[in-house]
């Protein structure tokens, strides 16, 4: 394993834990470990992916579509999001965690793509959601827990 491949999975881990630290500090079910580890997972597929890709492209007997594996990781992370969310007393909960997880996915996946700007544009902004507007939902709506 070269150190870009190493730098990238660590990358993803730090994005996926620092989001999932918020969560967890909020006391929610999925919290530094489960994003963390959807951030590592997505960036891997990602990352294997491509590689697969540069094997197989110049084989005509192959057909390969890396932009699949991104499609996967939506629909994989969507199942992961559905657990999540949960109707409780006519309230439904858990919609913010499953958003985020799939964020997070998608911060993994930027980041297998080598796409680090766009992954960090992407982690700032999904933590100034999660804390900033959490924060302005509580003082100015004044939402029931």
């Amino acid at each position: 394993m070269d150190w870009q491949t190493a730098l990238q999975l660590i990358l993803s881990v730090l994005f996926g834990a620092v989001i999932g630290l918020e969560r967890e500090l909020k006391r929610k079910g999925a919290g530094l470990q489960t994003y963390s580890l959807v951030s590592l997972g997505s960036c891997l597929l990602v990352m294997v992916g491509l590689r697969f890709f540069d094997i197989f492209s110049g084989l005509d007997s192959v057909h390969f579509d890396p932009s699949r594996l991104i499609l996967a990781v939506a629909t994989g992370i969507g199942f992961i999001g559905a657990g999540v969310i949960i109707y409780k007393q006519a309230r439904v909960e858990g919609i913010t965690t499953a958003a985020g997880l799939w964020v997070v996915a998608a911060i993994g996946v930027a980041v297998g793509a080598e796409f680090y700007l766009l992954a960090l544009a992407t982690f700032v902004l999904a933590t100034i959601i999660l804390i900033g507007f959490g924060e302005l939902e509580r003082l100015f709506l004044e939402k029931e827990k």
